[in-house]
């Protein structure tokens, strides 16, 4: 949305245009630079955690400080907001002076200022005045006397009063007209934010497919006419689906810098700045928290199970995604521990032919997943994936791994049908040595698609979404219950 009212912001030759100084953190970017810098400092390091109070008894402009020497920021990534900047341009082009003005510390500002190239002066907090509020009005006030201000944020009202001018960027209604009742309002630049769309997409609820591994316990035990273990399934799922979307809150805002630098990730609303950080400082905690109430009410073994997930899931976020293979085991073993959540929902011992079967054919579609994005690497002509311990040159061995993987997955299911404890529960076991087949053709397809780059999602979601994997999924289940008919009995 636009809006011009402000006559100085035609162009006069006989009028010189006030000086227009830009505020930085959702303002000229829909993003905030502190929260990104607090993140990947303890992305890199937790412990700083307990050093950010230490540095905060000092002052804010100190804590910036004190962060910014040791994260810096890729201005070239950040989510601009276009439409501010597209008149910027135009303001460039008149011969106006532009300002960069933030609270932010000096060498962030300076960084996006030299970086956009628009801006004749950036200011910054110097790690003694945090240039905010009444003190950035007074540095302001320094230079020129009269000016007109871009800000996003209600501290900025001070600034808005003693400006000839004011352009306004995603305000509230009732702050907007606050602001128009005290100065003219020379532009309005107002980008999406905050939509119920974007919060859907950050909680990924298509990727809650993958937690419908928790019935497979359910199914294998034939427990699909008991209701009340059906209610403790449905239980365990919603559990799972929560903690997961908290688990991708939580990665989608640490690695802000890597997926912007993705294909397709830096899609995402909090790479793309469609949703304020602060947002999902809060929405991770409270989906968490959602998930442990939920599962008060199913055993405490899956209470349990829970939190050994997210615990994983955490180790796997600040340390172990960076690490070549021990990522891949790793979500490999959260698509088990899945399954064995799912067995401790309806209070049953997982069998251990399923959890072998499971750890072999997970591994080797989470290897599915690290192949696409270096072939897609390689493709693209670089050398490295970033924040990962992968380069390009590695896509033929991941290839190996993954498809020997799938073949011992399909090995397992075969003994597993030899056993004698198999023989005991299947009244036709012989049956399901049709399953075998069916389950190469579908390991061996995936990872055909792969080669091809035909898979650009999760290689778990792709396997529920694709219709081939759904019939192949379906003939084996289909396979299962007629092993369970004595066909001795009935064709003799």
């Amino acid at each position: 949305m636009a809006a011009n009212t402000h006559p100085q912001a035609a162009s006069d030759s006989s009028t010189p245009l006030p000086p227009l100084y830009v505020d930085l953190d959702g303002t000229l970017i829909r993003s905030d630079l502190l929260i990104e810098s607090v993140l990947e400092l303890l992305k890199r390091n937790l412990l700083y955690l307990f050093l950010l109070p230490l540095w905060l008894l000092a002052g804010k402009a100190s804590l910036k400080q004190q962060i910014a020497r040791r994260v810096g920021v890729r201005a070239d990534l950040l989510p601009y907001n276009d439409s501010l900047l597209d008149y910027l341009r135009d303001q460039k082009a008149l011969g106006r002076k532009l300002v960069l003005i933030s609270a932010s510390d000096q060498t962030l500002v300076n960084a996006v200022a030299e970086h956009l190239g628009l801006f004749d002066q950036a200011i910054g907090s110097d790690g003694n005045i945090n240039c905010s509020g009444i003190r950035k009005l007074t540095r302001i006030q320094q230079d020129d006397p009269v000016f007109v201000y871009a800000g996003d944020n209600r501290v900025d009202l001070p600034i808005w009063e003693k400006a000839s001018a004011a352009i306004t960027v995603n305000l509230p209604a009732a702050l907007q007209q606050r602001v128009i009742a005290k100065t003219a309002l020379e532009h309005q630049c107002d980008y999406p934010q905050g939509a119920v769309k974007a919060y859907v997409r950050a909680l990924r609820l298509h990727q809650w497919l993958k937690n419908t591994l928790v019935f497979l316990p359910l199914a294998l035990a034939h427990q699909l006419d008991n209701p009340a273990l059906i209610l403790n399934a449905l239980l365990a799922f919603l559990c799972f689906g929560l903690c997961a979307s908290s688990v991708y809150v939580l990665n989608d805002l640490l690695d802000l810098p890597s997926d912007r630098q993705h294909y397709s990730k830096c899609r995402r609303p909090f790479a793309a700045g469609d949703i304020p950080l602060i947002s999902g400082l809060i929405l991770s905690p409270v989906l968490l928290l959602s998930a442990f109430s939920v599962a008060s009410l199913l055993p405490r073994a899956f209470v349990v199970i829970l939190a050994l997930y997210y615990l994983c899931t955490g180790l796997y976020s600040f340390v172990l995604k960076k690490i070549m293979l021990v990522d891949v085991i790793l979500l490999a073993a959260l698509y088990t521990l899945r399954i064995i959540s799912g067995a401790a929902a309806i209070a049953v011992v997982p069998s251990f032919w399923l959890l072998a079967f499971s750890m072999f054919l997970f591994f080797s579609l989470a290897v599915v997943k690290r192949y696409t994005e270096l072939d897609y690497l390689r493709n693209a002509g670089m050398s490295q994936t970033e924040g990962r311990g992968y380069f390009a040159q590695d896509l033929g061995m991941m290839a190996m791994f993954g498809c020997s993987s799938a073949f011992l997955s399909v090995m397992v299911f075969a003994l597993y049908i030899n056993n004698e404890e198999t023989r005991n529960q299947y009244l036709t076991p012989e049956i399901l040595w049709l399953i075998c087949p069916l389950l190469l053709y579908m390991v061996t397809r995936i990872w055909l698609l792969a080669a091809r780059g035909q898979i650009a999602e999760d290689p778990i979601v792709f396997a529920l979404k694709d219709r081939v994997s759904q019939a192949v999924t379906l003939a084996c289940g289909l396979l299962l219950w007629l092993a369970n008919i004595p066909w001795r009995e009935v064709l003799l």
